[in-house]
C-alpha cells in the first residue's frame, strides 16, 4: 500500500487538526490584566474585546462569556423566555417544545435545547455546504408547524445558505439561534456569520481560528437581550446593595485574562483565514486526479474562513468500512479507501485527521428525537426510520465518506506535500 510513502519518516513534531497559534501580542494584554490587577470577570480587555467583536461582526452589542456553548445556552434560554414566557420553578424555557436543530454539528450546539427542557427536531444537511438544509427545514414546519424556534450552525468555517434559512423562519414567525462557533470571520453576501440570527453565538476554544484557550460570545443587536445574558451570566445579581437573586443566575463571564489573549488575537483574524485558505486550495490542488472532493461552499456568496479542510470520498472509491458506537473497521481494497484508512495511515506518521461530525440524528443520546429529510422522509414521531438510504439521509452520508484533514495554520507547505502524497498512497 504504502510504495509512494516508504522513504516517509514521521513528522518529529506533531501535524496537529488546528492547534492555536500565538503571535505575542496576547502576553502583552494578559500582562496588563495582571499589572492592573483586574484578575477577574471584569475588566478593560473584556470591554475592549466585546467592542471589537461586535464591530468586526456588525451587531450592536457582543457578550463576553466562559465558552461558545455558555453563549449558545443563553441565547436557548433567551429564545425560549421570548417565545413562551417565564419558566416554571426548576423548568427549562422550552419545557416540552420542539426546536428545529442543525443535524450534522458537535454536540454544544444541541445540548442548550435540552438544558432548558425542549426536545431537538434534527434537520437534514444539503450537499452544497454541508449545512442544515432550507428543502429540508420548510418541510419540517409542514409536520410540526408549531415550532418557533431554529439553532442552526455554520460547519467547518463554511457559512449555510442562512438567508433561505431566515425567509423559511420569518414566515413561520421563528427565532434563530445562529451557531458560528466555527466561523467566525466568514461571510455570506458581504455579512458576518454570527449576525443573522435573532442572537449568535462564537467561540475563542483553543482549535478555533481565533483562541483565547477558552471562551465565546453572545451576539444581538438589541441592548436589553445584552443586559439580560450579561445578567444571568453573573449569577444573576440583582441591583441591590447585597446578594440578591429573583431568577436562577450562572457563572457564565468571560476571565479579563481570556479576553487579553482573545485581544491580542484579534489583528490577526485576517492572516489566519488567508492561511488557512492557502491550506484548503494545495489540498484541491494536491487531490487533482483522485476520486474526492472538498468540503464545498456556496463561491457566489459566501467567503468561508476555511477553519478546516475536508474531503469526501466518492462511492465508488469507498472500500468496506463499518463502526460500531466506539470503533471503525474497515477491509483494505486495492484502488480504493476510507476515512478510516486514511486517519490510521496520517496517525502512523504523527499528524492528527478527525472524522466528520457524526450527524446529531445518529448520536445514542438523540437516537430518539426526530429526524427530518428534504423529501419528508427520516423519522418522526414514532421514531421509526422511513425510507431512509443514503440519497435521503445526507448527513449521514457525508460522515461515512468524509474526513477533517490536517488544517494547522502553522503546518508548511512541505509538511502539506507530504501529508498529500501520504493520502495518495492510500488510494493506490
Amino acid at each position: 500500500m504504502f510504495q509512494n510513502t516508504k522513504n516517509i519518516k514521521p513528522f518529529e513534531k506533531k501535524v496537529w487538526l488546528s492547534s492555536p497559534t500565538m503571535h505575542g501580542d496576547e502576553q502583552k494584554w494578559v500582562n496588563d490584566a495582571f499589572v492592573k490587577n483586574w484578575i477577574t470577570t471584569a475588566g478593560e480587555n473584556i470591554n475592549e474585546v466585546e467592542k471589537i467583536v461586535a464591530e468586526r461582526i456588525g451587531v450592536k452589542y457582543a457578550v463576553a462569556l466562559s465558552c461558545g456553548t455558555a453563549a449558545l445556552h443563553l441565547a436557548t434560554k433567551l429564545a425560549g423566555e421570548k417565545l413562551y414566557g417565564q419558566a416554571k420553578p426548576n423548568c427549562g424555557t422550552l419545557q416540552g417544545h420542539k426546536v428545529f436543530c442543525s443535524d450534522m454539528t458537535f454536540d454544544a450546539t444541541i445540548n442548550p435545547v435540552a438544558y432548558e427542557d425542549g426536545e431537538a427536531v434534527f434537520i437534514d444537511t444539503e450537499p452544497d455546504t454541508w449545512n442544515m438544509c432550507p428543502k429540508a427545514l420548510e418541510k419540517a414546519f409542514e409536520i410540526y408547524p408549531d415550532v418557533r424556534l431554529v439553532v442552526v450552525a455554520h460547519l467547518y468555517g463554511i457559512p449555510g445558505k442562512i438567508d433561505e434559512i431566515r425567509e423559511i423562519c420569518n414566515c413561520h414567525g421563528a427565532l434563530i439561534v445562529e451557531d458560528a462557533a466555527e466561523s467566525f470571520g466568514a461571510t455570506y453576501k458581504s455579512k458576518e456569520t454570527g449576525g443573522f440570527g435573532d442572537f449568535g453565538a462564537i467561540s475563542f476554544n483553543g482549535n478555533k481560528i481565533i483562541t483565547g484557550s477558552s471562551g465565546g460570545m453572545f451576539l444581538t443587536n438589541s441592548k436589553e437581550d445584552a443586559d439580560k445574558v450579561r445578567k444571568w451570566s453573573t449569577q444573576s445579581r440583582e441591583a441591590a446593595p447585597w446578594y440578591q437573586h429573583e431568577e436562577i443566575g450562572y457563572n457564565y463571564r468571560m476571565s479579563n485574562i481570556i479576553a487579553g489573549i482573545v485581544r491580542g488575537q484579534m489583528n490577526y483574524l485576517d492572516e489566519h483565514i488567508a492561511q488557512k485558505r492557502a491550506i484548503y486550495e494545495r489540498y484541491k490542488k494536491g487531490f487533482e486526479g483522485l476520486p474526492v472532493t472538498m468540503n464545498p461552499f456556496d463561491s457566489a456568496n459566501s467567503v468561508p474562513n476555511y477553519w478546516l479542510s475536508c474531503m469526501l470520498i466518492k462511492p465508488e472509491a469507498m472500500c468496506r468500512q463499518v463502526r460500531s458506537e466506539n470503533e471503525p473497521m474497515y477491509i483494505a481494497e486495492k484502488g480504493k479507501t476510507c476515512p478510516t484508512e486514511i486517519l490510521e495511515t496520517l496517525a502512523k506518521f504523527n499528524a492528527e485527521g478527525r472524522p466528520i461530525w457524526k450527524p446529531m440524528h445518529m448520536q445514542p443520546i438523540y437516537r430518539m428525537n426526530p429526524f427530518v429529510t428534504a423529501n419528508g422522509n427520516g423519522r418522526g414521531q414514532s421514531n421509526a426510520y422511513i425510507d431512509c438510504g443514503e440519497a435521503n439521509d445526507v448527513g449521514a452520508d457525508i460522515f461515512a465518506r468524509g474526513l477533517c484533514l490536517p488544517s494547522d495554520n502553522k503546518m508548511t507547505p512541505e509538511q502539506q506535500d507530504i501529508i498529500i502524497e501520504i493520502i495518495r498512497s492510500c488510494f493506490e
